[in-house]
């Protein structure tokens, strides 16, 4: 199994990211300052990075200390650009099924998820450049490999990604608990995109008013929701039953 490496330095790390790569954090020591540093923290901003600004000693735990006050880990696998993923599966495939990840922010959530997803027969993942959790040797782990086998592209805004499967003809389903239909009343036979929120949070306001169809499903007892692993297993799963596969 590949693990999550890593790139150390200030002019590395700046290299690395006006070559094309897309580090999943980078971790910046506070007080740096100079010219350099801050053509980094522009450049990470403008691609909207995930930026973690961090004590000296917490940039001593990695491998090489020699970091020069700048760490990005680099995931083990190489994102697709969301609107070259969803043309390419468009036209290979009669009712694909996407899944839109806003917010989940534990490792290993995402990791079952992408499981759960390479098991249902979905045929993308798109996720946020930013608020989400990093595809790292953890993810790697508890997705049992599934991350090598479901192409995962990546979008600066998750907005940005909903309003090109509308305009290509998918529709955006959200899951909320909120929603009056359920999924087991709904057709999920054509082609559509899942929408799953966060851990706490759920899907967010903004993104949710996008939507073109709201599901929920059923709960009985106390709980009022599930975790979002499950529920999103549940749905799918639902999908592949209606599917007949």
């Amino acid at each position: 199994m590949q693990e999550t490496e890593y790139i150390y330095g200030i002019r590395a790390v700046l290299e690395a990211i006006r070559a094309g790569e897309v580090p999943e954090r980078i971790y910046m020591q506070h007080g740096l300052k100079g010219t350099l540093f801050r053509e980094l923290e522009q450049e990470a901003r403008k691609h909207r990075f995930n930026i973690q600004m961090v004590p000296r000693e917490r940039l001593n735990r990695f491998p090489n200390e020699n970091h020069q006050g700048v760490v990005a880990t680099v995931s083990p696998i190489r994102y697709q650009d969301y609107r070259e993923l969803i043309e390419t599966i468009g036209q290979r495939t009669e009712n694909p099924v996407f899944l839109l990840l806003d917010g989940v922010s534990d490792v290993r959530n995402l990791g079952a998820i992408i499981r759960t997803a390479a098991c249902a027969g979905v045929d993308a993942l798109i996720l946020p450049a930013s608020g989400s959790a990093p595809i790292n040797a953890d993810t790697v782990k508890t997705s049992a490999g599934g991350v090598f086998h479901l192409p995962i592209g990546r979008t600066p805004h998750l907005k940005d990604a909903v309003y090109y499967l509308q305009a290509v003809g998918i529709p955006v389903l959200a899951a909320t608990e909120k929603a009056k239909d359920s999924v087991y009343e709904s057709d999920l036979t054509g082609p559509f995109a899942l929408l799953m929120g966060s851990e706490g949070k759920g899907i967010s306001p903004a993104i949710l008013k996008m939507t073109d169809r709201q599901l929920r499903l059923p709960m009985k007892g106390e709980i009022a929701s599930l975790n979002v692993s499950v529920a999103c297993g549940v749905i799918l799963y639902e999908m592949v039953r209606q599917r007949g596969y």
